[in-house]
């Protein structure tokens, strides 16, 4: 099943607290927090929700991924991981 990307799913998305999501990485998209995101809603790409729009324009190394433990991954029964550094993951 195709994520769907929502507010509601931004909400609930975990990629921000990942150690792989770097300080680096936040500063340079200038965001804090996922509210801060939604404000660029029609933007193309967010850095976030990376299972449901693509890799990581800033990621590059993985530190640690959180995929399996985030509740967009339960409620759309992912089975990838590393979203942020392929685009629809890797098994």
């Amino acid at each position: 099943m195709r994520v769907e990307k929502t507010k509601t799913n931004a909400q609930m998305c975990q990629c921000l607290n990942c150690p792989s999501y770097t300080t680096t990485c936040k500063i340079k998209n200038n965001m804090r927090t996922n509210e801060d995101v939604l404000q660029k809603e029609n933007d193309e790409h967010w850095e976030l929700l990376f299972c449901a729009i693509e890799k990581s324009n800033c990621i590059h190394e993985n530190r640690g991924c959180m995929c399996q433990t985030c509740p967009i991954h339960k409620k759309y029964a992912l089975n990838n991981e590393d979203y942020c550094l392929h685009t629809g993951g890797v098994f």
